[in-house]
Parts: C-alpha cells; structure tokens; sequence
C-alpha cells in the first residue's frame, strides 16, 4: 500500500477544504456576521496542516483501487471533521457530533439534518452549509483530482471510489479533464 500517497492526497483535500472555506468567509464579511472569525483559525490549521502533508512528494505515485477506496473514505472522514469546527466554534451548532452530522450530510449528500430551523444560522454558516452540498454532489475527491498536479490514469482509480454505480466513463481521454467538465 503506498501510504506517501495517500498522505499527498489527503494533504491537498485539507488545502482545498481550507479554500473551501473562503466563500463564506466572504460571505460572512459581506454581511459582517461575528460567526465569521471562526473559518479563520480552521482555515490556517487545515493549510498548515495540508501544506506539511504535501511538501514531501511520494516517491511512487502508483495507486491502486485499494488506495483509491481509503481515499475517498478518509477525505470524506477528514473534510467532515474539520468542516464541522466552524459550526461548533461559532456556536451554530454547539454540539460537536451535531455539527459533523450536519456536514458529513453536506459531503455526502444525504441531505438530513439535525437543525429544526435552518434559516436561523448566520449567513456565513448557511453558506458553508450549502457548499459542503454542492461540492458533495459533485464529487469531492472529483473536484479535488481536477487540480492535484498527478499524472497518467492513476486517478481513475480514485474516481471509480468516488462515484456511484456499477461503472464509471469518462467524458474525454483525461481524468483530469472530465473533472473539470463536470464543475
């Protein structure tokens, strides 16, 4: 198993997922809500923490669908980890189970939830709510391997993890651009 690998990937999931949060830190800001302040800290922990990851480059980029299958588990498990710590930390949602419920139903588009009133979260809070769906039902890791800098087809593998039902084709030669064809 080519753990350097799977280490790189889940590096680059935390840089985006701290990028992530920039469109409801602008949002947040637009409507000059407190809550806010609290993507920041989560954002540098994850760039910090991604940008360690992704400093050393593996020595072998060969993946496997074994690989591919940790991958798309752990970053869902990661994203929903880190995701959550705005909710709780703003206190949206001050129970921190609730508020990794709430975005691992966001990843992976589940679509339940724990809030009675979804309406009444800061604006900012919405937003990441919101987004954690899109990027969900899109496809994290699809989203991600558009832009992680891997090369020939050992992606595929990840999205074939990624993706629902019996198979999966591509819309053009590359991986990396049916990625991007698809956002």
């Amino acid at each position: 198993m080519n753990h350097q690998m799977i280490i790189y990937i889940l590096g680059w999931l935390l840089c985006f997922d701290g990028a992530f949060m920039l469109i409801p830190v602008i949002t947040g800001m637009a409507y000059r809500e407190k809550a806010t302040l609290w993507f920041l800290p989560v954002m540098a922990f994850c760039a910090v923490a991604g940008f360690l990851m992704i400093r050393k480059k593996p020595a072998s980029k060969t993946l496997y669908a074994r690989e591919g299958y940790i991958i798309v588990a752990l970053s869902w498990i990661v994203m929903s980890l880190f995701g959550a710590l705005p909710f709780t930390l703003s206190g949206a949602i001050p129970n921190y189970i609730d508020a990794v419920f709430e975005t691992v139903s966001g990843f992976t588009t589940t679509g339940a939830t724990i809030l009675n009133d979804v309406e009444s979260l800061p604006r900012c809070m919405l937003m990441w709510r919101s987004f954690t769906h899109w990027v969900g039902g899109m496809g994290v890791l699809v989203f991600v391997m558009a832009f992680i800098p891997l090369s020939g087809g050992q992606n595929m593998h990840i999205m074939k993890a990624e993706s629902t039902g019996p198979s999966v084709s591509k819309l053009l030669p590359g991986v990396k651009s049916t990625a991007k064809i698809l956002y």
